[in-house]
């Protein structure tokens, strides 16, 4: 949580003409409360539960952007349909720089503690090597802009792209 992942989407998607769907959004939208009104009343195991269903619906849509929630690779029937579906992509930052970019949202359930930088590194290492696991891509996003990044990841994904094409 906190690397970029609506924000590069959207630009990601703006720049290849796709749509863009952002699965945490989404969530939101058919459930008419905010993520951390649902771990509030249906707790952690409620929401991954919901986000299954979405995350395995989008991923079968074609010509799409799919940002997702931090905690969705936990799921290996998500990573196994996101794998299955598109090229993964994922943008990696430090922890530090996650801290900064989300030490004053209120909108992140599992950060509400009274050390979110230690919580941050305990999902860290729990999920990068997950995120590992399903990505075709690794970029960093640490002390970019998003034009930066979008300029990298546009080429970058070019490349990927024309290099499995003709593998």
């Amino acid at each position: 949580m906190g690397a970029g992942k609506t924000t590069v989407g959207r630009a990601l998607a703006k720049a290849t003409d796709k749509r863009f769907f952002d699965s945490d959004h989404e969530i939101e939208a058919r459930t008419g409360v905010r993520i951390p009104t649902i771990f509030d009343i249906e707790g952690e195991n409620g929401f991954r539960a919901r986000e299954a269903e979405v995350i395995a619906e989008l991923a079968s849509m074609p010509d799409i952007v799919l940002a997702t929630g931090g905690g969705v690779v936990l799921n290996p029937v998500n990573r196994e349909s996101l794998k299955r579906n598109g090229v993964v992509i994922y943008l990696r930052a430090s922890v530090d720089d996650l801290y900064l970019r989300t030490c004053h949202d209120k909108n992140r359930p599992l950060l509400q503690t009274a050390d979110p930088k230690a919580k941050l590194q305990e999902l860290y290492e729990i999920r990068d090597p997950l995120y590992r696991e399903v990505a075709d891509m690794v970029v960093d996003t640490s002390r970019q802009s998003v034009q930066q990044l979008l300029a990298r990841l546009m080429k970058d994904l070019e490349l990927y792209l024309h290099e499995n094409r003709t593998a």
